[in-house]
């Protein structure tokens, strides 16, 4: 069953969609609309109110069609609130963050600095746009950076739970505040006896909501953390968690973790992420690899050129079980490209389409995430085998 997402967050994602359109130039609007799937206009209507063409055309469409722009304008543009707003739907079903744990987790902060190690404002650039965000209390023209410079550093008016809920920490997307936890544990920004003692407060009060702050890697010998749902499947989908937070932590891992809260409510959107999993795995590791590949590139065609660069083609192997093997990763790749086209949420249901079960989506997010796995590793191995070489 397709996600239900309440009037107001579409009325959000229209209005910053319109604001975001209304940024271009007024000669370019129509042509930024067709390319958002919009209806065309006039120059001239665009002329008028640049704001108001772009609104009327997005309240001509369904909440789908908006949401489909506003992910075409993100390619295109790393817009915050709308990528705050399509976050935010994104994550309709999945276990919330309460309120509460929020105001909990602010309150770690209250008794002094963000960080040990770097300034708090250094901090809250590397998670915020701050230095793009409007100012909430002064006018025109500045800066939400401008505000928090003004009321805590030049005035020092402001606590520090002022300045979270300022920033939006009880507001924000469960994608942004997991950036935070992140960034505010990280080893560069906390000495060694904070950032233990801050990671597991952190993970005490985020388990009374079903996640857990977890070691997903080291850098120089030092833990680094992130936020990801507590183990209620497989053990390998704890494994599988791990890995893919070591490799990125953003983009992959967060991909992983929306398809594992899906799998059993929400069917057809958990397969639709599983594919798009593979997909960001064959691209980040191409890219990595200083390999191309074009953004019509279906999954079997990335994965080709992906089993090329890491040596995984069955024609590459004269051992025959390696070859079997090979060949049905393959056929597990071609087959979830498959399984998503005919079954997933990504197009039209019509009458008599099939409609997939939990057990569905979990084989398909299952062989995603094992596949994945397998790529990343092997990425790994690779590059350790290049080092090995070069040194010789």
């Amino acid at each position: 069953m397709a996600k239900s997402v309440p009037p107001e967050m579409l009325r959000e994602l229209r209005h910053q969609l319109a604001l975001a359109i209304s940024d271009a130039k007024a000669y370019e609007i129509p042509a930024l609309c067709r390319q958002l799937n919009l209806a065309d206009g006039s120059q001239q209507e665009a002329f008028a109110s640049k704001y108001r063409y772009a609104q009327r055309r997005l309240t001509e469409v369904s909440g789908a069609e908006v949401i489909a722009s506003a992910r075409a304008y993100l390619v295109e543009d790393d817009h915050f609130a709308i990528s705050e707003q399509v976050a935010k739907i994104d994550e309709i079903g999945g276990p919330p963050i309460s309120t509460l744990t929020r105001r909990r987790l602010i309150a770690l902060f209250e008794s002094g600095p963000l960080a040990t190690e770097v300034d708090d404002i250094e901090l809250l650039r590397s998670v915020w746009p701050i230095s793009k965000m409007p100012a909430p209390s002064q006018g025109p023209g500045y800066t939400l950076e401008d505000d928090i410079l003004r009321h805590t550093v030049r005035n020092e008016d402001w606590s520090q739970r002022q300045l979270l809920e300022t920033i939006g920490l009880l507001t924000c997307s469960r994608m942004l505040l997991f950036k935070f936890l992140a960034a505010v544990t990280a080893p560069d920004v906390q000495t060694a006896s904070a950032q233990t003692k801050l990671a597991a407060a952190i993970d005490r009060y985020l388990r009374s909501d079903g996640y857990t702050l977890t070691v997903v890697g080291k850098i120089s010998g030092s833990p680094s953390y992130a936020v990801q749902l507590l183990p209620s499947g497989s053990p390998a989908d704890e494994a599988i968690s791990i890995k893919l937070a070591a490799f990125d932590p953003t983009q992959v891992h967060a991909r992983w973790a929306a398809a594992l809260e899906r799998r059993t409510t929400e069917p057809e959107g958990a397969i639709t992420l599983a594919r798009t999993l593979l997909e960001d795995v064959c691209k980040w590791i191409l890219h990595h690899a200083d390999e191309s590949w074009q953004e019509g590139d279906d999954l079997p065609t990335l994965y080709r050129k992906l089993a090329k660069v890491l040596k995984l083609a069955p024609d590459e192997h004269t051992e025959q079980v390696f070859k079997q093997i090979l060949g049905s990763c393959q056929s597990v790749v071609e087959a979830l490209g498959s399984l998503r086209n005919k079954l997933s949420d990504a197009h039209s249901s019509g009458p008599k389409r099939a409609r997939p079960h939990p057990r569905h989506a979990e084989l398909a997010v299952n062989l995603s995430g094992a596949m994945s796995t397998f790529l990343v590793s092997t990425w790994e191995a690779r590059q350790k085998e290049r080092s090995c070489t070069l040194k010789e």
